[in-house]
């Protein structure tokens, strides 16, 4: 072993020490990297690499105002460097010192000017896309579209395909090359259904539908899940999109009808209890209008749907008589789940049956009977 011997008050580094050091400093390095690669290796980069239509132009919008916010960016970035470095106090040629200077016209043009013509430019942009890519407009393309009704639950996704007659949980299926016309809606809080490979993004709202258009312009399987944080099993709230050939697409819809169950209103109910991480399952044939009732709130038997509130609090109210029913317009307290996800407890139900309504208007406008609501007459019932 060779030491190192310095005397006393030198400034010279022993050479093994240094050499320690700088070994320590590239393992730390490559350690670093390391952990970098291993954080990054589970990106994907779906928007800059989409596979619809609506992706490909949110990738372009994304790519354009990115470029045109770079031609301020990098002429900043390098005046940031470069004149502190050529007007330092300590350089040698100060013959540029001017100590009067207070304004130049131009200077003044190329500071305000050239951000004024980016933020016009980006604001056509904006408002060319955002008409473009509305989510509520139908995609301009000549295939037949495929009608898909996705409902958000606690915690995982519904699909209804009302022209197949069938639904799946947690995977979706589209054929490629054909438009999908997305209705959705939510049975509890908010959600956002988000497949970054073929674009857009939009909430699901309970009590309320929202609407979505995309397209799948290759095969492939592409990842889908809720982009809005909604209680302890979002992290697994996820789906596959499956992008298929249509004879593909054909063998995946008889799979659902050979192998799926009857989703009706009592087994979307059980449906609808939160679980955790639910698998991937088919129903074989869905109730007609089942995707309008989860959506107006009513599924259960003997619930007011939200139109039929609208309704009501439109003609001023159910009055006295309706105090007994509100029991029947109550929708939050059925689905109140602690932090682990498991139902909380309901207070006991005590409305009153329909037979048992004095009201005849009130009595219509909760059946939704136009016929007798043209029969009858609104009574003041409120008290006042």
């Amino acid at each position: 072993m060779r030491l190192c011997f310095l005397e006393r008050g030198s400034t010279t580094r022993c050479p093994l020490v240094q050499n320690r050091e700088v070994r320590v400093k590239t393992l730390l390095q490559t350690v670093l990297l390391a952990v970098a690669a291993a954080a990054l290796s589970g990106c994907q980069f779906d928007v800059l690499h989409p596979a619809g239509w609506v992706g490909a132009q949110q990738r372009d919008l994304l790519v354009i105002s990115t470029l045109l916010m770079l031609i301020v960016i990098i002429p900043v970035l390098f005046m940031a460097v470069y004149f502190p470095l050529k007007y330092r106090a300590d350089r040698e040629d100060k013959s540029d010192y001017e100590p009067e200077f207070a304004h130049s016209n131009k200077l003044e043009a190329i500071v305000w000017g050239g951000p004024i013509v980016i933020i016009l430019v980006l604001g056509w942009l904006t408002w060319v896309y955002t008409h473009k890519l509305d989510p509520y407009r139908p995609l301009d393309v000549a295939a037949e579209p495929i009608e898909v009704e996705a409902v958000s639950l606690d915690w995982k996704w519904l699909f209804i395909y009302p022209q197949y007659g069938i639904a799946s949980v947690n995977e979706l299926a589209i054929p490629e090359g054909r438009p999908v016309n997305f209705r959705l809606t939510s049975s509890t809080v908010m959600n956002t259904f988000s497949v970054p490979a073929l674009g857009g993004m939009i909430y699901s709202m309970a009590g309320m539908e929202t609407k979505l258009h995309l397209i799948a312009d290759e095969t492939g399987t592409f990842a889908g899940r809720s982009a809005h944080y909604s209680g302890p099993g979002f992290s697994w709230m996820t789906f596959d999109t499956l992008s298929m050939e249509e004879g593909d697409f054909d063998a995946w819809v008889e799979k659902a009808r050979a192998d799926g169950a009857e989703l009706t209103r009592a087994s979307y109910l059980e449906l609808e209890k939160p679980t955790i991480a639910e698998p991937v399952h088919f129903y074989a044939s869905v109730t007609d209008g089942l995707f309008d009732r989860i959506r107006g709130m009513c599924v259960e038997e003997g619930q007011i749907c939200m139109d039929q509130m609208m309704m009501i609090d439109e003609q001023g109210g159910g009055g006295l008589d309706g105090i007994a029913l509100e029991p029947l317009f109550e929708y939050d307290e059925k689905r109140a789940v602690d932090g682990f996800g498991n139902l909380l407890p309901s207070s006991e139900e005590s409305a009153q049956n329909f037979s048992d309504i004095d009201d005849a208007y009130l009595l219509a406008m909760l059946k939704s009977d136009p016929d007798l609501l043209c029969r009858t007459t609104p009574e003041q019932t409120n008290g006042y």
